[in-house]
């Protein structure tokens, strides 16, 4: 008789198991494909905006700042380069945006599945806003581990061709820059600033997801109250599970992922100016590195609070239409070209 409800049990649930396995396989083959795609599209939006931002970022101390602001900054490289010349390297950061919204809603993902596993809440209840800054969180530290070696090639990129005065100098490309790295520093050479991502991803990554599902949800509040034959919603704006409700209209989802790129970007800009600086140093300079904290102080001492925040105001206006473009994309493609 035991032998037969064993039996029994092991063939209800071996099914069960093999079904919850693909679900989260399909979800995660989900989240790598889309991500890469909505990161593609936002990168070609940001990217002329992201070079500006970094020759500001990167401008040396000890002598006069070569641009006024973003405009300025605009104008002189257009005049020197082109339009095109904003685009310079953008083969490495287009591999590493897919890299890096595909990352960073799998392990978003991962860490709400952490969360349901670890039993602090449960699978067929809601998690609350405060669970979705957290999982964003998380999402943020593991990706910083692959972004950092990313935007390093990428800010050797972009910033040479505004700090050199030779009329003859050649733009390195990626690998160039990679054998130059490796050359001098070895692999940890290109986790240099890592610490500065790591503090911007975690935070600004809380921020980013964490703003879009509040901002979408108070949405949804207006939505239903301003619409008679619509339901009124039960649940607390924290207690609401977005995927069980109806698209937001289409300027809304912008609103939403607009707030949550301005959030991730504005919050932890600082952390971002350091590492851009740490970067974009000489891989040739034999004297000690100036560590995170002490690259922050002579940044502070020097320009103080306005030098760690020189180029904020461009990153958060580029920051809004890219992150619109991604969750739209994301979002838009995981209703309709669902793998299940």
């Amino acid at each position: 008789m035991a032998t037969k409800a064993t039996a029994d049990f092991h063939t209800k649930t071996a099914p069960v198991i093999g079904q919850k396995g693909k679900i989260a396989l399909i979800d995660a083959m989900e989240d790598i494909i889309f991500g890469s795609i909505a990161g593609i599209a936002g990168k070609y939006i940001e990217y002329p905006f992201d070079t500006v931002k970094v020759r500001l970022q990167s401008q040396p101390d000890h002598l006069p700042l070569r641009y006024k602001g973003p405009i300025d900054c605009f104008r002189q490289s257009i005049s020197s380069d082109g339009l095109l010349g904003l685009y310079r390297g953008i083969s490495a950061p287009l591999v590493g945006a897919a890299l890096e919204t595909s990352s960073l809603f799998f392990w978003e993902r991962v860490g709400r599945e952490s969360l349901f596993r670890s039993g602090l809440y449960q699978r067929e209840k809601p998690l609350p806003l405060s669970a979705l800054w957290l999982t964003g969180a998380i999402s943020g530290a593991f990706t910083s581990l692959v972004l950092t070696p990313i935007e390093l090639v990428k800010c050797k990129i972009q910033v040479p061709a505004s700090s050199s005065s030779s009329a003859a100098y050649k733009v390195p490309t990626p690998l160039a820059v990679i054998r130059d790295v490796f050359h001098h520093q070895g692999i940890r050479g290109f986790w240099n600033g890592q610490l500065g991502t790591l503090i911007r991803e975690t935070g600004g990554c809380a921020a980013w997801f964490g703003s879009k599902e509040t901002v979408t949800l108070l949405f949804h509040h207006l939505n239903a109250k301003s619409t008679p034959l619509t339901p009124q919603l039960s649940h607390s704006p924290s207690e609401f599970q977005i995927s069980e409700l109806a698209p937001l209209p289409l300027w809304q989802q912008a609103l939403a992922g607009a707030s949550a790129g301005m959030s991730y970007n504005f919050l932890f800009f600082p952390a971002d100016t350091i590492k851009s600086r740490m970067q974009t140093s000489s891989v040739e300079h034999k004297g000690p590195k100036l560590k995170f904290f002490e690259e922050g102080m002579a940044i502070w001492k020097q320009h103080g609070l306005k030098g760690l925040y020189r180029g904020c105001g461009i990153t958060v206006a580029r920051s809004a239409p890219s992150s619109a473009f991604i969750f739209i994309i994301f979002d838009g493609l995981k209703r309709t070209l669902s793998f299940d």
